[in-house]
């Protein structure tokens, strides 16, 4: 019971993560179409024919700021950033990760947990040492005090963002290790995911 009121757990901070980056995604999506749009109308705004039939009327578009969003790059940047970070715990948790399985479909079943096994062990150690570097990264610029070029926001933001969601990658990443350590060393399945079998 506890096993499956853990994983309960981490599936709904799994999920939780996810729809937070989707809803970052699905804004950054809107942003860059505004951008392009408004960047498109500069354009057209300053072409010849609108210059020549409507001067007064090109000039007032433009100043009251129709035109491309100002560092959108940069906070599309940031955004990408988190959003990836945020999608891992629910990929890892689902084993969405994409796996070639033509030559592991040949192996036993204890071959096949042994190696899924060393598998989730290497990804938490990945996610770990991703979360521990970004840790760093973001101390780092926190103290030199770097800020964006366009909108001069502190870089650390970006990174702190990102480093949450590394963190609970990582954290996912180290239960689903354990978990198929424990399946490994048991014979018994904990975690279902339409991979294993029980023949």
């Amino acid at each position: 019971k506890g096993c499956v009121t853990m994983h309960k757990s981490m599936l709904i901070l799994a999920r939780f993560m996810a729809a937070v980056g989707g809803f970052v995604l699905t804004l950054l999506i809107i942003l860059t179409c505004v951008s392009i749009a408004g960047r498109l109308l500069n354009g057209f705004f300053h072409g010849d024919l609108i210059q020549s039939l409507a001067p007064g009327f090109s000039e007032w578009m433009i100043a009251i700021g129709v035109g491309p969003i100002n560092g959108d790059f940069e906070l599309v940047e940031a955004g990408v950033a988190f959003a990836i970070f945020a999608f891992l715990p629910l990929c890892q948790i689902t084993s969405g990760h994409a796996s070639v399985d033509i030559l592991v479909n040949s192996f036993s079943r204890r071959a096949s947990r042994f190696l899924r096994m060393v598998t989730e062990i290497a990804f938490a150690g990945v996610l770990v040492l991703i979360a521990w570097r970004l840790g760093a990264g973001m101390l780092s610029k926190l103290h030199n005090g770097e800020t964006s070029f366009l909108l001069e926001f502190p870089v650390w933001w970006a990174y702190a963002a990102s480093l949450v969601a590394a963190v609970v990658a990582a954290i996912v990443g180290l239960y689903m290790g354990g978990v198929r350590t424990i399946e490994f060393f048991t014979g018994r399945i904990l975690v279902w995911d339409g991979v294993e079998t029980e023949n």
